[in-house]
């Protein structure tokens, strides 16, 4: 790599690393103006649990927004309670204080990677987030790993039979994953393999065995990827489809070009054609798109297959911090999630300029 080339990449990168800061502030803000507005709250969950044994997510009490006006005292009054027993409860939470001042009290924890305690469980969100994130780090790499595995042989080889049955059959079987969502085919495995109308071959929830500390080093790894298989299965079925087509398509724009036709007329195999001249250049979109496809798995897939499953992972952790309106653990994953898809697609700019030297970063700086 030339040394302006390196120059350039290092002003960029420098530029896109600054530009994390305000574009995490900024996400932040948006997601908490728009909880002040969202019905239900922590102190309305605790005050609708102790009056009716459930708690209410459809109030009309937005979020904490009203804390200390009148909002919660006609609750408090419509519900028979004492109104210092709601002024205790908002110092508890925090919602004593005007919502400008809670936000940038929180931006300031963050800095220091201080998320607070969460409301109902007890526990520092970052011991949560800690103990979480592996399981869906799980999710993610092993099912990327399939997907990859499987779509650019596959993609390759329709390329290379372009119009042929097999090209035919193959299209066919990639539109039904297409199709059907990965949560839908995460049913339909539970409901044949996991003890559901059929067989009963795979466990129904969890990612370990209750017995796995009694284990050997052994079954412990054939217990992991036991209570893997249905949701990697799920979550590769669900991504492979778009990537194959990509790489067929990648493939069949590089086979056309004319330095693949004058590799073949000086009598190259086709093998030589298409792993020497070929595969790099069609490669280039593939690999630079494997962060985003990370963080797309972590975002979107993760989360429904961790509830379905019962994982304990980052999606499970959110969607029950937003049923109970965890505030705490609810920006916490917020934050750590944007923040590795921040630093993900500075990877992929990385990997992008690793694998195509063509790349101007002093045009883009």
């Amino acid at each position: 790599m030339a040394p302006c080339t390196i120059v350039g990449m290092g002003r960029y990168l420098l530029k896109r690393l600054l530009l994390i800061l305000p574009t995490l502030f900024g996400i932040v803000l948006i997601n908490f103006t728009i909880v002040q507005f969202a019905p239900g709250g922590p102190v309305e969950q605790i005050i609708a649990e102790a009056t009716f044994g459930q708690a209410s997510t459809t109030s009309g009490i937005s979020g904490g927004a009203d804390v200390g006006g009148t909002g919660l005292s006609n609750t408090a009054a419509s519900y028979g309670l004492d109104p210092a027993i709601i002024a205790d409860l908002e110092r508890q939470f925090g919602f004593d204080k005007p919502a400008h001042e809670r936000f940038f009290i929180m931006v300031k924890n963050y800095a220091v990677l201080d998320f607070g305690d969460s409301f109902f469980q007890d526990r520092p969100v970052l011991d949560l987030v800690v103990e979480r994130m592996p399981v869906t780090i799980s999710l993610g790499l092993w099912s990327l790993l399939l997907i990859y595995g499987i779509s650019i042989p596959l993609g390759i080889a329709k390329a290379v039979r372009d119009g042929e049955l097999f090209d035919v059959w193959t299209s066919s079987l990639i539109f039904v994953g297409y199709a059907i969502p990965g949560f839908i085919f995460a049913v339909l495995l539970i409901v044949i393999f996991a003890g559901g109308n059929y067989l009963d071959w795979f466990p129904l929830r969890g990612l370990v065995s209750d017995n796995w500390a009694d284990l050997s080093w052994g079954d412990r790894i054939l217990d992991y990827f036991w209570h893997l298989a249905l949701p990697i299965t799920a979550l590769t079925i669900g991504g492979f489809a778009t990537l194959t087509m990509l790489t067929k398509n990648s493939f069949l724009e590089e086979i056309n070009k004319q330095f693949v036709l004058t590799a073949r007329a000086k009598g190259l195999t086709q093998r030589r054609v298409l792993y020497g001249h070929v595969f790099r250049n069609a490669m280039l979109i593939i690999i630079a798109g494997f962060p985003a496809a990370f963080i797309g798995i972590l975002y979107t897939g993760s989360l429904l297959i961790e509830v379905i499953f019962s994982l304990d992972g980052m999606g499970l952790l959110s969607y029950e911090a937003v049923i109970k309106r965890d505030y705490p653990i609810l920006f916490g994953t917020l934050f750590c999630f944007t923040l590795i898809g921040l630093v993900m697609q500075l990877v992929g700019d990385i990997v992008y300029a690793l694998v195509d030297p063509r790349i101007d970063f002093e045009a883009r700086t």
